[in-house]
């Protein structure tokens, strides 16, 4: 069984955007997809992430489809929306447009860019806890950001009473473990690798771009470590290895593979906005051929 809570469920996707051919917003395929993922065993959905192409959309657009997933999913799933930019005034306001869309929680990136020091991360991530009345996952993958969130620091801000979890692309094992077992906080894996090991040592599950093509694969990795299925759960987990390699370590990002893949299945996705470009055919085809391997 796993040991720590999970407050927005164990398998969550982190949701690509679908546009129109014409690069529009396409929110009827938005809602036809995260319909798809939850039947296929997602416990929720997180919009507007790197994988949704948070930098590239509007304010409005992400409200838009917070309401529109929040419609087709019910209460069959968490809905979270990253709000994270590199402004706290500006990541208040979406929070806050969030909350009245119909979010469940909050995603949060460390400001990009400007690299603030250690207590000023700390005052961002508690000023926005504190304008909504929305749990918060604090996203620490410093590989885009250019500023980690020390584990001091997640010491101190687990102790906000609505700073509940944490999305975990830092690569530092040892500090993931050091602040799950010194905390609350629900750790979720955002490293695909990372999705049966973190969960092994007591996180909350994973927040996943591979799930929205292989949803219920990654899902029965930790349903079989529940289980006591521990050897079924690592076998599960390297099969599908390869995938993730393709998805996510073969030189393009998560976005555009996963809507590459969605794209050849028929399901909704479109074009990646600019200053992305879509997956070229052979890199198509190599996803495709590990895809089949797994779900084959």
């Amino acid at each position: 069984m796993t040991t720590t809570n999970s407050p927005f469920g164990r398998a969550l996707c982190a949701m690509i955007t679908p546009f129109t051919e014409e690069g529009a917003l396409d929110l009827a395929g938005a809602q036809r997809l995260a319909d798809r993922l939850v039947s296929e065993g997602c416990d929720g959905l997180v919009l507007s992430g790197t994988t949704g192409e948070s930098p590239t959309t509007t304010d409005e657009e992400k409200s838009r489809l917070v309401g529109a997933v929040r419609e087709a999913v019910g209460e069959r799933a968490s809905v979270v929306a990253g709000v994270g930019t590199f402004g706290t005034r500006h990541t208040v306001e979406l929070a806050l447009a969030a909350e009245k869309a119909g979010a469940d929680g909050l995603l949060v990136v460390s400001p990009y860019y400007s690299r603030p020091p250690q207590d000023a991360l700390e005052r961002h991530f508690r000023e926005i806890a504190d304008a909504s009345g929305l749990p918060l996952a604090v996203y620490d993958i410093p590989g885009r950001t250019g500023v980690r969130i020390e584990p001091d620091t997640m010491l101190r801000l687990a102790e906000h009473p609505r700073i509940v979890a944490v999305k975990d692309c830092s690569y530092d094992f040892l500090a993931a473990q050091k602040v799950i077992s010194r905390t609350e906080l629900a750790y979720y894996a955002g490293c695909e690798e990372h999705n049966l090991a973190l969960y092994a040592v007591g996180g909350a599950g994973y927040i996943s771009t591979v799930a929205n093509v292989a949803p219920a694969r990654l899902r029965a990795v930790l349903d079989a470590f529940d289980a006591g299925e521990t050897a079924e759960a690592a076998r599960l987990q390297q099969r599908a290895t390869p995938l993730i390699e393709a998805m996510m370590a073969a030189g393009l990002p998560g976005t555009v593979t996963a809507k590459a893949l969605l794209n050849e299945l028929g399901l909704p996705a479109g074009p990646v906005r600019a200053p992305l470009r879509p997956a070229g055919r052979e890199a198509t085809d190599d996803l495709l051929t590990a895809y089949r391997s797994l779900t084959g």
